[in-house]
């Protein structure tokens, strides 16, 4: 089950802020993952959130088709909520006003995976 990794570029100082606004965030309505077809295209298996200096990270453990988790959350009030409290705080602006502006930041905002182990794939014994 692969992980996924979002940036954001943050004015320095203000972790606190910004933890607390995660503190607060609504959740997904469910971690279950449509397609375009309206079948069930993935699911969201967590997220976790890490901020240093003038980065923060939200990290994502899905299942299936990454690009359902972008369309997913772009539908998501909460996320949008998130998205206007964070907006002081972004050194870099971006359009996430509807979900087509949504997902292409969420697109472009991806990191480059360059490892993933889990112990599936840990060599079995010595």
């Amino acid at each position: 089950m692969p992980y996924a990794a979002i940036t954001y570029r943050v004015k320095p100082g203000h972790e606190e802020e910004i933890a607390e606004i995660f503190a607060d965030f609504q959740r997904v309505d469910t971690p279950e993952l449509p397609g375009d077809d309206g079948r069930a295209a993935g699911r969201l298996l967590g997220t976790g959130v890490f901020i240093k200096d003038d980065v923060m990270v939200r990290v994502i453990h899905y299942e299936g088709d990454f690009a359902a988790v972008g369309k997913h959350m772009a539908t998501q009030k909460g996320v949008h909520v998130l998205e206007e409290k964070l907006r002081p705080y972004l050194s870099e602006e971006r359009d996430t006003s509807s979900p087509a502006a949504f997902a292409a930041y969420f697109r472009d905002a991806t990191m480059r995976s360059v490892a993933q182990l889990t112990v599936d794939t840990h060599p079995a014994g010595s």
